[in-house]
């Protein structure tokens, strides 16, 4: 059935007393930017590296106690879209040819850039997904602030995640009503009226968010959600980010060491 439409839940994770947990989300942003920057600026090839950065990556998921059902499926969807544009950087010219057909050519340094690139895309997308699933919208964007990020940008970001919630609201109580009224029939009938509503959907969904604006405005909104129970800062948060530290130098230099071998 194509009415068939979960609910919106990002922060699944949020809620677990877990060391992870414990950090601030500050703390835990910062961490998460290092690792994915560590990991995208390894050098093709740094096979060793990237174990170590997957070794750490499936520490922190282990550590922060993560649904791995859902941390699987968001990162295979995320996945299904670069995964397209991936398959570009397998026709790499260089190396020895394994196959060809007319101009196409898969060499060996295809196959290197490849593989490079899908653990690079693959580490970084578990890194974030993890860092979304255990930290809450609201203290997200309260770390994005403290860490001086443009308050318009972190204006914007909580606008694009209320007008989100705001949608699958509209489209959940449009299901229930074509439920309610026995909406069946044929597949392609089925997409035609789906079409129909999600045209309708953002006519409503707008004149809602207007009114939801229009009420957090009364309530003293100003540009950010409020905040419950942020951690505070302390020495696990310096022993994190040492931590973290290292262990980006360390992928780094047995990387090296390892081709200078």
């Amino acid at each position: 059935m194509l009415l068939h439409i979960g609910a919106f839940h990002v922060d699944v994770d949020s809620k677990r007393t877990t060391p992870w947990h414990a950090l601030a989300p500050r703390t835990r942003l910062l961490c998460a930017v290092l690792s994915v920057f560590a990991i995208a600026l390894t050098p093709n090839g740094h096979w060793l590296t990237w174990a170590i950065y997957g070794i750490g990556v499936a520490g922190v998921i282990l550590l922060a106690r993560v649904t791995l059902p859902v941390l699987l499926k968001r990162v295979g969807i995320e996945f299904a879209f670069v995964g397209v544009v991936l398959l570009g950087t397998l026709f790499q010219p260089g190396g020895e040819v394994l196959w060809s057909w007319g101009w196409l050519q898969i060499t060996t340094e295809g196959l290197t850039v490849l593989g490079s690139v899908t653990l690079k895309v693959l580490l970084s997308l578990l890194t974030l997904n993890v860092l979304i699933l255990t930290t809450s919208i609201p203290a997200l964007l309260h770390a994005l602030t403290v860490l001086r990020t443009p308050p318009l940008l972190v204006a914007i970001l909580a606008s694009m995640y209320r007008y989100i919630g705001v949608l699958m609201g509209e489209l959940n109580a449009m299901r229930r009503a074509a439920a309610a009224r026995n909406f069946s029939g044929s597949n392609r009938w089925q997409r035609l009226v789906v079409g129909n509503m999600i045209g309708a959907l953002f006519i409503r969904t707008y004149e809602r968010g207007e009114r939801v604006y229009q009420a957090m405005l009364a309530r003293g909104y100003t540009g950010l959600p409020p905040v419950d129970d942020v951690p505070k800062g302390n020495w696990r948060d310096i022993l994190a980010l040492t931590l973290t530290l290292i262990w980006a130098l360390v992928g780094q230099l047995a990387g090296t060491m390892i081709l200078e071998l």
